[in-house]
């Protein structure tokens, strides 16, 4: 391992040479120590929830340049737009440009398009932190990995939650029609009539619509006790507005996942949806609490839904570049277990510039992040997962419970 003792050498000797924190279609000149790019929807219909996506995976990059470690450490930026075309189109920027590692997509649809047409042929690490598509599962691991749970394992929680711990008998189902909508419609139907659920109807819908009322009709005929809605913000706006105005919320307990896990959504759809539930995954880790205080003192708020993943995923990403020996994707891809699973010093989010050096200097080191432990399988899925249960009101959502897997 020569090459390994070498590129540690050189990096030991770089010295006080700073940081570099990149920003959309900025190359640095200078060779870089580690270079992670953060391909994120900060527009399109996830832009709502996908803008402090891309904060939370930017933020190891300034917390590092913060504390001033002695290395260059680029961090650049990229809107997916939630399109998979443009996803695709960024993605392959940011491997023209010598990035080895990547911090996205969000979307299923966008991470399975560019895993497919990038990932893979360029050999090159994305780590999702927020594409919960099951389809991603028996995709290779070697190159795509997630910080989220799956939704196989969503399902089974939302599912739970609505025949087991409230009693609904009866349902439909309303879901975005794309990887994730149709991937978590799929886990939650099953494993609801599993536990002795009747499924009425099953209804896709598109984004961004200037109506939903007649596909709404249909999922809401036969007077199902629970209407469940997997889709995001800007979508779930005009279906919220639609359903309020010509439906009574008083027959319908409505439940919605991850995707529509936004306090802005009661304000935009001016009622404080009260009948509306969801699920979402948990941030649970140990560093919970230093991400919060650092996402708070970077952007001036409270992380969000899938932050704290995306936090952890940019972390995994670092510390598994300092240990490999280039900045390829092969090589950064050998090292994101020995950096993240079990066995070796425990590294935490505020711990993660003692984590650099240990990583350089081959030690065996576990990340244990702010979401969770981040440990995964042969197929880059965690092997645990712990959801919120949140209910909305006008000021936004409130975490009222975990459920555990």
């Amino acid at each position: 391992m020569s090459h390994k003792t070498s590129r540690r050498s050189v990096l030991k000797g770089i010295g006080a040479a700073g940081l570099t924190v990149g920003v959309a279609g900025c190359v640095g000149d200078a060779d870089h120590d580690a270079r992670v790019g953060v391909l994120q929807p900060a527009t399109g219909d996830l832009g709502d929830l996908g803008a402090p996506i891309q904060d939370g995976g930017a933020l190891p990059g300034l917390q590092l340049e913060d504390e001033g470690v002695p290395y260059e450490i680029e961090i650049r930026r990229e809107d997916t737009e939630t399109e998979p075309e443009v996803g695709i189109e960024r993605a392959q920027a940011l491997v023209d440009a010598g990035f080895p590692s990547i911090t996205g997509a969000a979307s299923s649809g966008v991470t399975i398009a560019v895993a497919q047409d990038v990932y893979f042929p360029e050999e090159v690490v994305g780590i999702s932190p927020a594409s919960t598509s099951p389809d991603i599962t028996d995709m290779p691991g070697e190159f795509l990995l997630r910080t989220c749970p799956t939704d196989a394992l969503q399902g089974v929680a939302a599912a739970t939650l609505a025949y087991d711990d409230r009693g609904l008998e009866t349902a439909s189902t309303f879901f975005l029609n794309n990887d994730y909508g149709q991937g978590l419609n799929d886990a939650f139907v099953a494993n609801y009539q599993d536990l002795g659920g009747e499924v009425y109807e099953q209804e896709a819908f598109e984004a961004e619509q200037p109506s939903y009322d007649s596909a709404l009709e249909v999922v809401l005929g036969d007077n199902p006790d629970l209407l469940y809605i997997v889709g995001y913000p800007d979508s779930g706006e005009q279906i919220f507005r639609d359903f309020y105005e010509n439906f009574d919320p008083d027959d319908t307990l409505v439940m919605v996942a991850d995707g529509m896990q936004s306090h802005d959504l009661p304000g935009d759809v001016d009622n404080p949806m009260e009948n509306v539930i969801g699920t979402a995954p948990a941030a649970v880790g140990p560093g919970r609490e230093t991400f919060d205080q650092l996402y708070n003192q970077e952007f001036g708020s409270s992380p969000g839904v899938f932050t704290s993943q995306a936090y952890d995923a940019t972390a995994v990403h670092l510390l598994a570049q300092f240990r490999a020996d280039e900045l390829s994707g092969p090589a950064v891809s050998a090292e994101v277990r020995e950096v993240a699973n079990p066995g070796g010093e425990v590294v935490t989010p505020s711990t993660l510039a003692d984590g650099l050096e240990m990583a350089l200097d081959g030690e065996e080191i576990q990340y244990q992040g702010a979401s969770s432990e981040i440990v995964f399988d042969d197929n880059g899925d965690l092997d645990a997962a712990t959801f919120d249960i949140f209910e909305f009101d006008m000021d936004g959502y409130t975490v009222t419970t975990q459920f555990e897997l």
